[in-house]
């Protein structure tokens, strides 16, 4: 689920790219504008993505050394 988040937020971040360089929103073009529904369903599932990645923020990176292991 975290990769799987991830990589749906890195697409919702490079759609925010071409937004902010070129005025041009790639899933309103291709999925018929902002206000279609298929859009709004994208948006939302980029938004939940970027929520649940949040916890990567706070995930221990370092994994726990077990006592008795070498």
């Amino acid at each position: 689920m975290n990769n799987t988040s991830l990589v749906i937020t890195i697409i919702g971040a490079i759609n925010w790219l071409l937004i902010g360089l070129f005025q041009f929103d790639l899933v309103a073009a291709i999925c018929g504008g902002q206000a279609s529904w298929i859009s709004r369903i994208i948006y939302i599932i980029v938004g939940l993505a970027g929520l649940w990645c949040i916890n990567l923020l706070f995930k221990d990176k370092v994994p726990k050394r077990q006592h008795g292991n070498a």
